[in-house]
This record gives C-alpha cells, sequence and structure tokens, in this order.
C-alpha cells in the first residue's frame, strides 16, 4: 500500500510500475502504446505519471490505453519562448488569471470542446471522475482564463514533483487557452520546475519553443524531477 502522504513517495510510485501491471517503457510500440486494461484509481494513475505514462482513451476500445511515446514533446518553463505579439497581448491583460478556481468547469470544457480531427472525445465520464479524485488530492491543478466573470479558457494537468504533465486546454476567446498556459509556465518557472509534459507537438508548443526529447532523456528528467516534493496546495 503505497502512502501519498509519505516524504519520497514521488520516487516510490515509480518503482511500483510491475506491481500494477505496467511493463517496460521501452517495450512501447512506434505510436506509443505501452499496455491495455486496468482501472483510473488515483494510485495506479499516479504511478503511470511518475513512468511517463498516461491514459488516452480512444473509441472502439473497451479497455483502457495507456501510452507512453517516444519522442515526448516538453515545454521548459526555465526558457519558453514568447514571441513580440503574444508578449503584447498579455500586457493589455485581456483576462484575469486564476488557479484551480473551477477545476471541475475546465474539466468539463476540455471534454466538450469539438476538435476537428477528432471523431469524438477521448475525456470520457470515467477519465472526468478519476481527474477530479487527483484534484481533490491535490496532484491534478487547473489554470483559468476570466472575462466580465466567464470562464473563457483554460488548461489542466498533473504534477508529480518538480513535473507537470499537461493534459487539455479549452478556449471560447481568442488566446484564452495561451495565456493560461504562459502563466502556468511562469509559475513553474518561480518554483524552478523542470519541464511541462505536452506529450505531444500542438501549434501552441511549438509557439512557446517546445523541444522533443527521445524516451531515455524524457525519463532520466523526469527520475531527477520526482526528487523534489509534490507542491500540493498553494497553486
Amino acid at each position: 500500500m503505497i502512502n501519498l502522504e509519505a516524504t519520497g513517495c514521488e520516487l516510490s510510485l515509480r518503482d511500483q510500475r510491475s506491481a500494477f501491471g505496467f511493463p517496460p517503457v521501452e517495450s512501447a510500440r512506434d505510436h506509443g502504446l505501452l499496455a491495455l486494461g486496468g482501472d483510473l484509481n488515483p494510485v495506479r494513475l499516479l504511478v503511470a505519471y511518475a513512468n511517463g505514462i498516461f491514459p488516452w482513451p480512444h473509441a472502439g476500445m473497451p479497455q483502457i490505453p495507456w501510452f507512453c511515446p517516444s519522442p515526448r514533446t516538453v515545454l521548459l518553463p526555465a526558457s519558453f519562448h514568447l514571441g513580440r505579439s503574444t508578449a503584447k497581448a498579455i500586457r493589455r491583460e485581456p483576462f484575469a488569471i486564476r488557479f484551480d478556481t473551477a477545476f471541475p468547469d475546465v474539466l468539463n470544457a476540455c471534454a466538450a470542446m469539438h476538435r476537428p480531427d477528432d471523431a469524438g472525445t477521448w475525456i470520457t465520464p470515467a477519465l472526468i471522475s478519476a481527474y477530479l479524485r487527483l484534484h481533490h488530492l491535490g496532484f491534478a491543478h487547473s489554470v483559468e482564463a476570466w472575462r466580465d466573470g466567464r470562464l473563457v479558457g483554460g488548461v489542466y494537468g498533473v504534477t508529480l514533483g518538480a513535473a507537470f504533465f499537461g493534459e487539455s486546454m479549452f478556449h471560447t476567446a481568442p488566446n484564452a487557452s495561451k495565456i493560461a498556459l504562459i502563466t502556468l509556465l511562469q509559475r513553474l518557472r518561480e518554483w524552478n520546475f523542470s519541464f511541462l509534459d505536452c506529450q505531444m507537438r500542438t501549434p501552441i508548443a511549438n509557439s512557446l519553443g517546445a523541444v522533443d526529447w527521445d524516451r531515455p532523456t524524457f525519463q532520466s528528467a523526469l527520475a531527477e524531477a520526482l526528487k523534489t516534493r509534490t507542491r500540493r496546495t498553494g497553486w
């Protein structure tokens, strides 16, 4: 039984990979698929993230697919790129940015977001319940963009040690999710976080200077990040 309150639990989570049925990450297929099955209880999810693995439900797959792709796209809080036009937009302060004041709303908005390249959402009701549990435990957080009292954009993800695993984002106003993400990166830089995992390349990640790490590089950086105690409150 893993004690989530124990000092050093981040590294102990990494050591539990095989106990939860996950094969070595090096055995992932070319597209990143590593395993099928299991459940979404909080400890299994945290063991997965501690090993660079994440769930990604797909239509037509009754079992939960777990992925560990290589290369892995990451943003580095210490050196991310901020373009001139984006910096100008931020200076205009078009949104009020808040942390963890509407996590369920961000989660549900991401699930409802229509993406032209997807037949449906991967954020299933079971996944929503799972991330809500992680949020209540202090391992999942949201960054929200507000305008005139309305939530118009946001990002959510999971944190372990000095690593942040970005999961999804949404916007209903131009630049809302991007500015929320940039604000998150600025805060992660203040707290000396090692990286923000984007999982794969996106236009926003590209615009912020994302880099690709092969699996050994990512796994090494993750193991080092897990030496830091997880910041579960005070976001």
